[in-house]
């Protein structure tokens, strides 16, 4: 071999990098186990604060070669979310409030119909947002331009009235586009400083939408504060009680007056307001009645002079107010709502100050009773803007305070500075409300002037807040809101099991095609064996290298690769061994088996690393996982099977020495071989018509189990404590949730047999709903329904959440994905084989695998005792098929294309040229299809719940699709390539046979 001594300095290299890099995920692995072991008590109980702290004292230290914990931290292998718990969310930047924006917050009843239209429309419609807008704007008010609209003094320097719709078009999307690319930084920089390592973010292409994935991470509520808080920051002025007295009067007199109002017309309609059941008929609660049940509290002795009617005023008043101190009111936390409703009618605000705002605490106070009460500020607010914003802030940090106490340190830009200056003068001794994202932070009374722009926000705040308050301020405010459309929490009891059936999955299935390449090839199953270890090690050490995070999906393509990598060990082999059939000597035979092996491997490589790109394209999540391993896997195991392999063989040369390339039970397997693979091609092409015929009828009449990806909703995996009927778990659902709402459940692992004590819970329930509020009260109504299960506790483990537009998204571009990827193995198939023939049967028998798979999927949801969703992963799997089935079938084509340019000058027909290279192709089609498959029937049997159906799926494609490469793409290529024959010669008899013997037979 040529340039034998720079590969071995390139294997070196290559190897040195790949140890250097694996060694910081030895090394933090390691750190991490003694501070587990240091927070262990006798019991063997785990203090996890205690083993934060010991991180935490090490995390700026250096621990080894110099790095940091941190920094050896980020540069380990990085476990995701379904292997050590964590938290994967997609966010949406609502384009709708940045149209709002540049609109100058127009009130237009026809600009809110467009808006609404669009939100209507962009659930199921790819159509850019700007675009549905536009369409839908034109259509409520024809004749109308845009400039109408847009053409105001904020985007006075782009456009003006006489600007055309082209051009405000050109402005809107601009505007649009750069608000997300300015989402997605802000994004990223909270998330940088959050302390998770191996943070996955990234914009989804096409969409205003960006996913993060934070392995680890075991706090949601923290994580959905952080990404979707706008971070709008505010100072302003506070309205003492006292200045605005005369409005709180006025308010206790009216809300007397709104109570004498309901008794009256109750008293019309013969109804009692006083009564003690407060709820009426409709479902609506009266204030009278509301007013009656409060615990009212004195204000003092001074209440004794007033006159009756003021007395009524303040027991009105502070019935739904409470005093909480001399310039402070609260409302009990269950009235909130009602507050909101009286303060914001217009005839209300007409009683304070013009300037007054309404605002309220972070943070509840407690009460007697268990009672909780949340302050209200009555903010000064000149023409609806606060005295100072956030954007003047050039630095936040979280610090402590003089006497210990988390506080949040600033420092603002000169303007801000000169601002906050004035701000601070006029308001000594008096408080200073400290605004964030519309909630009080704090509302320190001011003791002297600030002249320097520097100061510190305190309060009642945890460590973890301050820092995040201080990220937030430092990585800036949010262009426009944001919505969480796709969340998903992995436990960390779920993760950890993912971990063991991933490693005990993977362990297993090496070790099987280990043992199955020796017990085949002998003494050269070895060298095979050490070019896969090799290639394991070089794969996981480019992972490390490049940063990638190691999913259960990633696992699966780290076996799957070791089995694929077999292949062209195989196609190396059996060429050696047909070149040692024809004498010739051991050197001359290992040079001519590789140099005639290439040509298979390449191709056959091109086509699944092709397939792995699109997956890497368009895959998030799992998917993307996948495709890392598998695009990474296929590189490592051509460069092992080439490289490492033949340096080896050559050794053996060097010293004299030959291999047997086969076992004393293999060696004659397939020897002389001689099916008749293509008579029998009708009775092939009418067995997988019928099978996906009953798929298209199947999916027309029972459809396909489609996962929460594709259909929009909530999915929870529950836990009980006992095993449990999934009948009992959907009768306490529908209870709950209601009958309207569907519902699903299924067991979630185990074996099938009796009954499991983990299911899968789907639901509709507030599917079309974004606002974090909605996530708290579908959790709360699931942990309801459950806990309606007597005696047998139940648990959520892990949730996810897919909105419906994020749902239609992965359907499309999912069917793009495949769309792609036949049209690219149809284009590199026509360009490597020259004959429209090949290229026809590689994208029939593509869909031929797709449309089986499919029709399996169908048929079998509901039959079979595992999930057989249709979600991401599945559309992976399905890729992944795609691309092992192109494997198969370019590595018989291949061998085709030389039969057929061996025997030109022979008058031997299609028929029977094509099965004698499927007879010489036959050892390592089935030495390949069954090493595959070993190791995916391990996964599908120790690879856990988590993949189970991913691992079905693949199983299947793989006895799918070797079946197809020889019963299906083949005769097709026999068909075509026989028709064209006949076009060009005198029609002759067709006869079908072998050239070694086989009885001919006629077509």
């Amino acid at each position: 071999m040529q340039n034998r001594t720079g590969i071995l300095i390139l294997t070196g290299v290559i190897a040195a990098i790949c140890l250097y890099f694996l060694s910081f995920t030895f090394v933090s692995r390691s750190i991490k186990q003694d501070a587990e072991k240091y927070a262990t008590d006798a019991q063997g109980r785990v203090d996890f604060a205690k083993k934060q702290r010991y991180l935490d004292s090490l995390w700026k230290e250096p621990v080894y070669l110099g790095s940091t914990l941190q920094e050896v931290t980020e540069r380990e292998l990085g476990l995701g979310l379904d292997l050590q718990g964590g938290m994967h969310v997609v966010l949406e930047v609502s384009p709708a409030d940045i149209l709002r924006g540049l609109a100058g917050g127009t009130r237009d009843p026809k600009f809110n119909d467009a808006i609404a239209k669009a939100n209507q429309a962009a659930k199921s419609s790819q159509s850019s947002y700007v675009d549905l807008f536009i369409d839908a704007y034109k259509e409520t008010s024809p004749g109308t331009r845009l400039a109408d609209i847009f053409a105001n003094s904020g985007n006075r320097s782009r456009i003006n009235r006489q600007s055309s719709d082209a051009e405000v078009r050109k402005l809107i999307n601009e505007e649009v586009q750069g608000a997300i690319d300015r989402a997605f930084q802000i994004i990223q920089a909270r998330v940088d400083k959050f302390g998770v390592s191996n943070p996955n973010i990234q914009r989804l292409p096409g969409r205003s939408q960006i996913l993060i994935e934070l392995p680890g991470v075991d706090n949601p509520e923290r994580v959905r504060r952080l990404l979707s808080g706008a971070a709008k920051l505010e100072f302003t002025e506070v309205y003492q009680l006292n200045e605005i007295a005369p409005g709180l009067e006025q308010l206790g007199a009216y809300m007397v007056q709104e109570a004498a109002n309901l008794k009256a017309a109750a008293a019309k309609t013969g109804t009692s307001a006083a009564t003690t059941d407060t709820t009426n008929k409709s479902g609506a609660t009266s204030l009278e009645a509301q007013l009656a049940q409060k615990n009212q509290i004195a204000k003092g002795d001074s209440a004794k002079s007033d006159t009756s009617a003021q007395a009524a005023q303040n027991a009105a008043l502070t019935n739904l107010f409470v005093p909480i101190s001399q310039n402070q009111l609260g409302v009990f936390l269950k009235d909130t709502a009602r507050a909101n409703e009286i303060l914001g009618r217009p005839e209300v605000k007409a009683l304070f100050p013009a300037d007054a705002a309404i605002s309220w605490d972070r943070k509840t106070m407690k009460a007697g009773d268990n009672k909780e009460i949340l302050p209200l500020y009555f903010l000064r607010k000149p023409a609806g803007r606060a005295a100072l914003e956030g954007d003047v802030i050039v630095d936040a940090s979280n610090d402590y305070d003089d006497r210990g106490r988390p506080e949040v340190t600033m420092r603002m830009n000169a303007e801000g500075a000169r601002k906050w200056r004035s701000l601070t003068a006029a308001n000594i001794n008096r408080p200073v409300a400290i605004i964030l994202d519309n909630l009080v932070y704090t509302a320190p009374t001011v003791q002297n002037e600030i002249p320097n722009g520097s100061s510190s926000i305190t309060g009642n705040f945890t460590i973890e807040e301050t820092k995040d308050m201080a990220n937030v301020l430092k990585a800036g405010k949010l262009p426009a809101p944001t919505n969480i459309v796709e969340e998903a929490v992995v436990g960390a009891t779920l993760g950890s099991e993912a971990v063991s059936a991933g490693v005990v999955s993977s362990l297993i299935g090496l070790a099987i095609v280990l043992v199955f390449v020796v017990m085949y090839y002998g003494t050269a199953g070895f060298i095979a064996d050490l070019a896969l270890f090799v290639n394991l090690f070089f794969l996981l050490g480019v992972m490390a290298s490049l940063g990638a995070t190691l999913t259960m999906p990633g696992i699966a393509g780290i076996v799957l690769t070791i089995g694929m990598a077999v292949d062209a060990n195989v196609l190396i082999y059996e060429r050696i061994k047909e070149e040692l059939a024809l004498g010739k000597p051991f050197k001359v035979a290992i040079s001519d088996g590789f140099k005639n092996a290439y040509s298979s491997i390449i191709d056959s490589n091109v086509t699944t690393l092709l397939t792995g790109v699109i997956l890497f394209i368009f895959g998030t999540g799992l998917i993307l996982g996948f495709a890392t391993t598998l695009v990474i896997g296929i590189i490592t195991s051509l460069f092992a099977a080439i490289f490492i392999t033949r340096l080896i063989l050559e050794a053996y040369v060097r010293n004299g020495k030959t291999l047997a390339f086969g076992s004393s039970w293999s060696k004659n397997l397939f020897k002389d071989s001689a099916f008749d693979f293509v008579s029998r091609r009708k009775l092939y092409y009418t067995i997988s018509s019928t099978i996906i015929a009953l798929g298209i009828v199947s999916a027309v009449f029972r459809g396909f189990g489609l996962g929460v990806d594709f259909k929009g909703g909530r999915s929870y995996v529950v836990r009980f404590e006992k095993g449990v009927s999934t009948d009992d778990v959907r009768e306490a659902l529908e209870q709950e949730l209601g009958e309207n709402t569907a519902n699903e459940v299924k067991t979630y692992g185990g074996t099938g047999v009796g009954a499991s004590n983990q299911v899968r819970i789907t639901t509709s329930y507030l599917a079309d709903e974004t606002a974090p509020e909605s996530d708290k009260k579908a959790e709360s109504k699931i942990l309801a329904s459950i806990a309606k299960i007597q005696g047998n506790k139940g648990s959520i483990e892990s949730s996810q959440k897919v909105g419906p537009t994020i749902a239609n998204d992965l359907i499309y571009s999912a069917l793009w994905s495949i769309l792609l990827a036949v049209a690219v193995v149809f284009g590199y198939i026509l360009i490597r084989f020259k004959k429209l023939a090949f290229g026809y049967g590689a994208v029939v028998a593509l869909f031929h695998d797709v449309l089986i798979i499919l029709a399996i999927f169908t048929i079998g949801n509901g039959f079979l005792p595992f999930s057989l969703d249709i979600d991401q992963a599945f559309i992976g799997a399905l890729l992944t098929i795609m691309g092992y089935s192109m494997n198969d079938t370019v590595v018989v084509f291949d061998r085709v294309r030389e039969y057929l340019a061996e025997n030109k000058s022979k008058k031997e027909s299609i028929s029977t040229i094509i099965n004698n290279a499927l007879n010489s192709t036959l050892s390592r089609t089935a030495v390949t299809g069954l090493s595959t498959m070993l190791v995916l029937i391990v996964l599908f049997i120790f690879g856990g719940e988590t993949i189970r159906g991913f691992s079905f799926a693949m199983l299947l494609g793989v006895i799918v699709g070797t079946y197809s490469s020889l019963f299906v793409a083949t005769p097709i290529v026999v068909d075509t390539l026989t028709r064209d024959q006949i076009a060009e010669t005198p029609a002759v008899p067709e006869v079908v046979g072998t050239s070694k013997g086989a009885k001919p037979a006629k077509a």
